[in-house]
């Protein structure tokens, strides 16, 4: 229990800190390495004074094609048009699979 409450002294509010845009660039980039370095947000955040879910905030809110949510940053054009074509091959089977499917419980409801 905090000496706050026991006192009847009314709570300070917190601060909230503020960080440099320099800082969070280079928070950033140390997430988005963190595997190769095999470190966790935790870690990061404890080496930098910052908690995991801030850090994981700033990661998720950066403009870089880099952070992780787009599977073609960093591809050639030939690249993404076999990955797609891939995609597409997938795709295909899968729909092909569920009409079979659905035929086949179709014809057995019957």
């Amino acid at each position: 229990m905090s000496t706050a409450k026991r006192t009847g002294e009314p709570k300070t509010p917190r601060r909230r800190r503020r960080y440099s845009d320099d800082f969070k660039t280079e928070a950033i980039r140390l997430v988005l390495e963190r595997e190769r370095r095999g470190l966790s947000l935790a870690a990061i955040g404890r080496d930098l004074g910052v908690g995991p879910g801030l850090l994981w905030q700033w990661a998720y809110a950066a403009p870089s094609p880099t952070n992780g949510t787009d599977p073609s940053a960093g591809e050639t054009l030939e690249e993404e048009v076999r990955r797609l074509r891939r995609e597409v091959t997938i795709l295909r089977q899968e729909r092909e699979f569920a009409k079979k499917a659905a035929a086949f419980f179709a014809k057995e409801s019957l």
